[in-house]
């Protein structure tokens, strides 16, 4: 293996590097799944809630062995398959009667953070079935919401998706205006819109722009509640193929420019490009400020 590797953004150490080498030469008959749970318990990788970061090993020690630095890492085997998970589709996920109206006509609106099996298999099939880019599952941290009216709670009006920044972003990083270790250490403050859907039979005029100005007032807490992170700023990208971003803009995010047509893990540039318009909604009056610091701690 190379001298230098960094794992999540940051370096390891010779000794880690030594030590991953060894524990999947030592340990030949664990799947990967367990080879990446006993790595991140040895080397302490863990979320700011204390669970281990096994995925983003998962797919860390993958790219070790594909770039040939792990001849000796085991063949995929484990409890699923490798590749997209198939999601199964029943009457939960079936159209409704149409809903319309305008926003006052179902306000308050209500964000129900999905946490329940029955309610992320719901969200799983209305994503499926009904967003153009169907459901993946998220890298990272990941919160989900139902939105709801609360004066007919009974039905769903929305579903959104938040969940671990991109690594990089070349127009999102000049806005903030960080350098690499600022980003390194503070991209966990940093939060994805990843999937946005009203549902194809609400017809709620404006009902898009609300979502997404309540929501920012919303994720904020949930987000610190269950990962003990403040995040300060939101990123979402937008199809200019299919959407024109006037809901974003409606809201006050901040259009910052283009992808570069690149997924998470293009790593060898070689995806058909498809760029994606980048729009920024700050969540604290100071966000670039505090996302560009070193700091030891931050104001709540």
């Amino acid at each position: 293996m190379p001298a230098l590797l960094s794992f999540c953004g940051r370096p390891l150490s010779p000794e880690q590097i030594t030590l991953v080498r060894d524990i999947v030469h030592d340990f030949p008959t664990l799947s990967l799944t367990e080879l990446s749970k006993t790595v991140c318990e040895l080397l302490d990788w863990r979320r700011p809630t204390g669970a281990l970061k096994d995925h983003e090993c998962y797919l860390f020690l993958q790219h070790l062995r594909d770039r040939g630095w792990l001849s000796s890492l085991p063949a995929l085997r484990g409890t699923s398959a490798r590749g997209p998970r198939s999601i199964a589709l029943n009457h939960q996920s079936d159209p409704q009667p149409p809903l319309l109206g305008s926003v006052p006509d179902y306000a308050p609106l209500e964000f129900d953070l999905v946490s329940d099996a029955a309610g992320r298999t719901l969200f799983k099939q209305y994503i499926h079935r009904y967003h153009y880019l169907g459901y993946r599952v998220p890298f990272g941290a990941q919160l989900r919401y139902f939105v709801r009216s609360r004066r007919f709670p009974e039905h769903i009006l929305a579903c959104l998706l938040f969940s671990s920044a991109a690594w990089k972003m070349a127009p999102r990083d000049r806005w903030i205006g960080w350098l690499d270790p600022a980003r390194r250490l503070n991209l966990s403050r940093v939060v994805s819109h990843s999937r946005f859907l009203i549902l194809p039979w609400v017809a709620v005029s404006q009902l898009a722009s609300k979502i997404l100005s309540l929501v920012a007032q919303q994720l904020p807490e949930d987000w610190l509640s269950v990962y003990q992170v403040q995040p300060l700023l939101l990123e979402s990208l937008v199809d200019p193929q299919r959407f024109s971003g006037t809901c974003y803009r409606a809201a006050n995010w901040i259009h910052v420019g283009t992808t570069q047509g690149r997924g998470r893990m293009d790593r060898k540039q070689n995806v058909p490009r498809h760029v994606k318009e980048i729009f920024l909604y700050p969540l604290h009056p100071h966000a670039r400020q505090l996302l560009c610091r070193l700091p030891e701690s931050y104001p709540a």
